[in-house]
C-alpha cells in the first residue's frame, strides 16, 4: 500500500509518454521468451504468458526496485522441467508455491542484505556471461521446423530473417541518435513489422512459435496429494529455484542500483517475487523472477517509476484477452535484433578495459563466473562458486567490520582514520562512514589501520573521490601501505588518487 501511495504522490514528475512506452517496448519483448520458455518445459504457451503477466504486475506493484521488471523467466524455468515432465504440471506449480514461500521467508528474516556481499568481478563475470546467454537464444531463432524436425533455415528465408534482424539493429541504434523521447527499441518493432505487413514478405512469425490468445487466469487448487511424500518430490526443486530466482532478481537489483544511482530495498524485493510465485502457483503460471534483458530495455527506454512495468503486464493481459492476432504478425526478426542489442549493452565491455588493473585472483573469479554461467546456464551455481573462491582468495585477512574515526585536524580538513580491510565484503559499510554533503572542503582518509584489497575496494574509492569531487571538494590518501600504492598504481587510468606521503611512516612488520 505505501508504494502505491508513493507512487500517485509522485506521479506528476513523472515523464507519463516514457513509461507507457517503455512498458510497451518491454511486453513487445517479453513475449516471446515467455512463450520459448513455456514451450522448453513442456507447458502451454498460455502458462509461460500468465507467468509474464503475474509476476510482472505484483513485483512492479510491491517490489523493492522501481525499473525492474519480472516475468516466467528462463533461469527459474530450467529447474523445473524434471519435475513437470517426470511428475506433471499440477506439482510443477505446487512447487512454484512453495518457492514463493521460502523466498518470503528469506525476505522477512532480512536475508538479502547477503546478495550485496557478491564481489565486483562476480557481477562482471555474471553479466557477460548473461549476455552472450541472451545472444545465443537469439540465434536459435534462425532455426525453423521442417518435418518434424527442428533445423537452420537456408537460402532466402535466412536471408530475409538476417536482413530483418539487421535492419533492426540499425533503426535501434540510429534513432536512438535522433532522439530519446520514444524507446528506438518499439520504434524498431513497429517500422520492421509495417514492412513484412505492408509488403507481404513471408518470415518467421510470432505465431510460429504459439498461439498468445486465451482467458484470464483462473484461481485453482493444484491437484496433488496433500502429504509428506509429496513435500519431499517438490521441496528439493522449490529450494533450488527459490535460490536462483532470488540471486537473479537481488543482482538485477543491484544492477539497476548501479545503473540509477540510487538504492532499492532487496528484503521487499525478495517477499514481492515470493508472494508473485505463490500468485502464479494458485492462477496458472509457471513462476519467474527478475528479467535482466527485459530490465535494461525498461531502463534505457527511459522508465524510472513502476508505472513501465505495471503497463508492460497490463498490456502482456490485454494481448492474451484480445491482442493476440496482432501480436501473433510481428516478425521474430524484429524481436530478435532487439534482444541481441540489450545482449550487447548488457555486457560489461568495461571489464576488458580494466582487466589488465584488476588483480589475478579477480581476473579468475570473473572469467570462471561466465564461462559456468554460458556452459551449464545456472546462475545460482556460478555467482556461489565466483563467492566461495573470493572468499577462500581473501580468508588470510579477517573479516572485521570495517569502522571509521572523525576528527578535524588543526588545518580543518575532515580526517576519517579507516580500521579493518577495505574488500567486498565492507565496501558498503565503507561507504556509508562519509557525510559528503555536511564535510568541508578538504577530506584526508588515513588507512594507517587498513588495507586496500580488491577490486571491489578500487571501485567503492573511486566511487567516494568522485562524489566528493562532484561537488568541488578534495580526497587525500594518508598512511597507504607499499602493497596498497601498487594496487591503486596499477589501476591508474581507472581511478586517479591524492596520495599525501609521509616519510615518518613506517607500515608495522606483519
Amino acid at each position: 500500500m505505501e508504494n502505491i501511495v508513493s507512487g500517485f504522490q509522485s506521479l506528476r514528475n513523472v515523464d507519463l509518454k516514457n513509461e507507457i512506452l517503455a512498458g510497451l517496448t518491454v511486453a513487445m519483448t517479453m513475449i516471446p521468451e515467455s512463450l520459448s520458455f513455456a514451450i522448453l518445459a513442456g507447458l502451454s504457451p498460455l502458462t509461460g504468458l500468465y507467468a509474464a503477466f503475474l509476476m510482472g504486475i505484483v513485483t512492479a506493484v510491491f517490489g523493492g526496485r522501481p525499473g525492474m521488471v519480472s516475468g516466467g523467466a528462463g533461469a527459474t524455468v530450467v529447474v523445473l522441467i524434471a519435475l513437470a515432465s517426470s511428475h506433471g504440471v499440477q506439482y510443477l506449480f505446487g512447487a512454484v508455491i512453495l518457492a514463493g514461500i521460502i523466498q518470503i521467508l528469506v525476505g522477512t528474516f532480512k536475508l538479502g542484505k547477503f546478495v550485496r556481499l557478491i564481489p565486483q568481478p562476480v557481477m562482471y563475470g555474471f553479466l557477460n556471461g548473461l549476455a552472450v546467454i541472451i545472444f545465443m537464444a537469439q540465434v536459435a531463432q534462425f532455426k525453423t521446423v521442417k518435418d518434424g524436425i527442428n533445423t537452420w533455415m537456408s537460402g532466402s528465408a535466412l536471408m530475409i530473417m538476417i536482413g530483418l534482424t539487421v535492419l533492426t539493429i540499425v533503426i535501434v541504434l540510429s534513432f536512438r541518435k535522433i532522439t530519446k523521447a520514444v524507446p528506438s527499441s518499439l520504434v524498431a518493432i513497429i517500422i520492421v513489422s509495417a514492412l513484412v505487413y505492408f509488403f507481404n514478405i513471408d518470415t518467421k512469425k510470432v505465431l510460429d512459435i504459439a498461439s498468445v490468445s486465451g482467458s484470464l487466469p483462473s484461481f485453482h487448487l493444484p491437484e496433488i496429494p496433500f502429504s509428506i511424500e509429496t513435500l519431499k518430490i517438490i521441496f528439493p526443486y522449490s529450494l533450488v529455484m527459490a535460490g536462483v530466482g532470488l540471486i537473479e532478481s537481488l543482482l538485477t537489483l543491484n544492477m539497476v542500483d548501479e545503473i540509477t544511482g540510487t538504492k532499492g530495498k532487496s528484503n521487499q524485493e525478495a517477499v514481492a517475487q515470493g508472494v508473485a510465485n505463490i500468485t502464479n502457483g494458485f492462477f496458472g503460471g509457471m513462476g519467474g523472477c527478475a528479467m535482466v534483458a527485459q530490465t535494461l530495455v525498461n531502463i534505457g527506454a527511459g522508465a524510472k517509476t513502476r508505472i513501465s512495468a505495471i503497463i508492460g503486464a497490463l498490456t502482456i493481459l490485454l494481448i492474451i484477452l484480445a491482442g493476440g492476432s496482432v501480436i501473433e504478425q510481428i516478425p521474430m526478426a524484429a524481436l530478435v535484433g532487439v534482444m541481441m542489442m540489450v545482449a550487447i549493452t548488457t555486457f560489461e565491455w568495461a571489464s576488458f578495459r580494466i582487466i589488465t588493473k584488476m588483480p589475478k585472483s579477480d581476473i579468475f573469479v570473473g572469467v570462471l563466473v561466465a564461462i559456468i554461467t554460458v556452459v551449464l546456464h545456472n546462475l545460482a551455481l556460478a555467482v556461489l562458486i565466483g563467492v566461495v573462491i573470493s572468499a577462500l582468495v581473501f580468508s588470510w585477512d579477517s573479516a572485521k567490520r570495517i569502522r571509521a574515526r572523525k576528527s578535524i585536524d588543526e588545518m580543518g580538513n575532515k580526517v576519517y582514520e579507516i580500521y579493518g580491510p577495505l574488500f567486498f565484503g565492507s565496501t558498503t559499510a565503507f561507504t556509508d562512514k562519509f557525510d559528503i554533503a555536511s564535510d568541508p572542503k578538504s577530506i584526508l582518509i588515513d588507512f594507517k589501520e587498513s588495507r586496500i584489497v580488491d577490486m571491489s575496494a578500487i571501485e567503492a574509492l573511486k566511487k567516494i573521490i568522485e562524489k566528493y569531487k562532484a561537488q568541488d571538494k578534495q580526497v587525500v590518501l594518508k598512511h597507504l601501505s607499499p602493497d596498497c600504492i601498487k594496487l591503486l598504481d596499477n589501476a591508474s587510468g581507472f581511478i586517479e588518487v591524492n596520495i599525501q606521503e609521509d616519510p615518518t611512516y613506517r607500515v608495522m612488520p606483519k
